[in-house]
This record gives structure tokens, sequence and C-alpha cells, in this order.
């Protein structure tokens, strides 16, 4: 991929992440939240972050196996070297996902009021 087209990639990242939530806050004066715009939202938050949680472990978890398995097969006498921090690793992602799993269940708590 060229320079230009990784940053434009970037940049259109950056906006989506950082821009386009303080559309929320745009509001006309003589309109305000109500508890069900809270909870519409809480439960938007909840679906986001079960979902990224569980992207991210996944992928974190597939290139972790991955470099480990090139790993053992360039050096098969390296194998209990290599096994012993992937399988840690792998707890730590996990445990990663199941805190996204908590967050969003204490999202969707709120979202159901």
């Amino acid at each position: 991929m060229s320079t230009p087209k990784k940053l434009a990639l970037a940049a259109f990242s950056f906006a989506a992440t950082f821009l386009l939530p303080l559309m929320a806050f745009a509001q006309d004066d003589h309109t305000g939240s109500n508890s069900f715009d809270v909870r519409a939202w809480a439960a938007i938050g909840a679906g986001i972050a079960i979902g990224l949680g569980v992207l991210g472990g996944a992928l974190g978890q597939g290139r972790a196996a991955a470099a480990a398995l090139e790993g053992i097969s360039r050096n098969p006498g390296a194998s209990a070297r290599i096994q012993t921090p992937m399988i840690l690793g792998l707890a730590l992602i996990e445990s990663l996902v199941l805190l996204a799993f908590v967050v969003a269940f204490f999202l969707r708590n709120l979202a159901q009021g």
C-alpha cells in the first residue's frame, strides 16, 4: 500500500473515531435528551463494546498462535519455551475479552432501566 493511501486511511480512521462522536453534542438549544435517548445509546454502546472486544481478542489470539506455531516449526527444540508464554498471552487476551463482556453487560442493564 502506498504512503498516500496509508495517510488517507489514517485520516479517515481518526475522523471516524474522534470527530464523528462530537456530533452527538451538537444539539439545538430547545431540544434535550431524555431517558429513552440514554437507554438507546447505552444499548448501542453495549453492542459496540462486545463486538470490538471479541473482534480484537480473536485477531490477537490468532496472531499469537500463528507466531508461536511458526516459531515452533523453525525450532522444534524450543517448543516448551515458546508454548508457556503463548498460553499466558492467550489467557491475558481472553481476560480483556471478558472485561469487554462485563462492560457490555453493565451497559445492557443501564439500557433496560
